[in-house]
């Protein structure tokens, strides 16, 4: 009897035990979603393009991307004041002749400038398609749940631009009201599911470097319809990037003196950074440098005057390092040895299409040696633009910078050899120059 009393009492306990558990589930499952810091004043609509209302619940953050607009200042390599260089370095003349990018070559501006500059620049023509804006609109996320990037990159640059009224803000990165970060860019999305990869998955840590490339990246335009392509789908090393393009035979222009069907990078900072490098590896993400936490009184925020942590060093590298100044002249001995390695470069990828240029000329080239000749060429100015496209001067990873500038180098030369084996004598070095 006592032994049944025993049980009744321990089944009621556990029955007890059960409802409240799911009572508590009920409850939790019924409140509303949380939202990071305080109540926001107004509930902003999703996929909404103008910050400014965004900005009405986080005035500090809000505060800050409006510098962006007018921070144009010049870093030893870059930063954001729009110098051309193709005035810096007239070499860019030689390796981007017969492309858009000899026409004009900026330094960018912050990200409030970029619906104007993008509008301005000479390189755009009646021939440029819609694919050109992916990178540059808080209204991007809403046309392309409206209308597919499909039919987006299809459509012509002069197109739509009346659609693109807002440039670069708040919804290029979040999810209304809840401050999620995620993945806004649909080529993005394709190229992670391409390395079965689920963004959702990430931490909020990790995706304080995803959300840099909706935009950040190397980029293809697939097909007459122009469609935005990463080219990921063997890896982000720039090997696999190249094998990549040499599977599907793309080409962005032919070069005009040395006759070689060429590839144009496009800024890959996400593919540089995250290629193992030391900050990388030690869990740094993008935004604790480009987009350090700063305080208000009491407000700790993240802010959103994206720039070169070079320019607010003590609060951007200063929150992981005691000696500063050791290391901005680290970063400046490193810099100058990638751009010091990047001209030697650049001497030897002019020097093999001048040498391919001439061996051309020669009536009975080897036809053979000098396609050899091109296919180094262009293996060699991909690695090379793969550094000179990327937007940090080799500091988000300099090992790896290096090393790719070294192989480029090599190809370079190799290229050089090539023609002057195809045209079978050694004059055609005097000859081109």
């Amino acid at each position: 009897m006592k032994r049944s009393s025993t049980v009744l009492i321990l089944s009621g306990i556990i029955v007890v035990l059960a409802v409240g558990l799911i009572a508590v589930l009920l409850f939790m499952k019924n409140q509303p979603a949380p939202v990071r810091g305080v109540t926001p004043l107004m509930e902003i609509a999703q996929m909404e393009a103008d910050s400014s209302k965004w900005g009405l619940n986080f005035p500090n953050q809000y505060s800050t991307l409006l510098l962006t607009e007018g921070n144009n200042t010049q870093t030893a390599y870059a930063g954001s004041n729009p110098f051309s260089k193709l005035e810096r370095d007239p070499r860019l003349l030689t390796l981007f002749a017969g492309y858009s990018f000899s026409k004009e070559y900026n330094e960018d501006r912050g990200h409030l400038n970029s619906l104007t500059d993008v509008r301005a620049i000479a390189r755009v023509d009646e021939t440029t398609h819609a694919t050109c804006y992916s990178c540059k609109s808080a209204n991007n996320p809403g046309v392309w749940d409206e209308m597919g990037m499909e039919a987006y990159d299809k459509m012509m640059f002069s197109e739509m631009t009346p659609r693109l009224e807002e440039p670069i803000g708040c919804a290029n990165c979040h999810e209304a009201n809840s401050m999620r970060l995620i993945v806004t860019n649909p080529a993005l999305e394709e190229a992670l599911e391409a390395q079965g990869k689920d963004w959702r998955t990430f931490t909020r840590q990790e995706m304080r470097t995803v959300v840099c490339a909706n935009c950040h990246v190397e980029y293809y335009f697939k097909g007459e319809g122009k469609y935005l392509v990463f080219p990921w789908a063997k890896g982000t090393r720039i090997e696999q990037i190249s094998e990549f393009y040499q599977e599907i035979e793309f080409t962005d222009w032919t070069h005009p003196q040395s006759g070689t069907p060429m590839i144009k990078m496009q800024h890959p900072d996400y593919e540089l950074f995250t290629a193992d490098s030391t900050h990388y590896k030690a869990g740094v993400a993008c935004a604790d440098c480009h987009m350090p936490y700063t305080r208000d009184g009491a407000a700790k925020f993240s802010t959103h005057n994206v720039h070169s942590p070079l320019l607010n060093a003590e609060t951007a590298c200063g929150a992981c390092h005691t000696d500063v100044k050791y290391v901005t002249d680290r970063v400046s001995m490193i810099q100058n040895q990638v751009w010091a390695t990047m001209e030697a470069t650049e001497d030897a990828l002019v020097e093999a299409i001048q040498a391919l240029e001439a061996a051309t000329a020669i009536a009975d080239v080897d036809e053979a040696l000098l396609t050899e000749g091109r296919n180094l060429h262009r293996e060699a100015q991909l690695r090379w633009d793969f550094l000179a496209a990327e937007s940090s001067m080799g500091f988000h990873n300099p090992e790896e910078a290096l090393r790719i500038l070294a192989d480029a180098t090599n190809l370079a030369r190799q290229a050089q050899i090539k023609a002057i084996l195809a045209a079978g004598t050694p004059d055609i070095i005097q000859i081109s120059q």
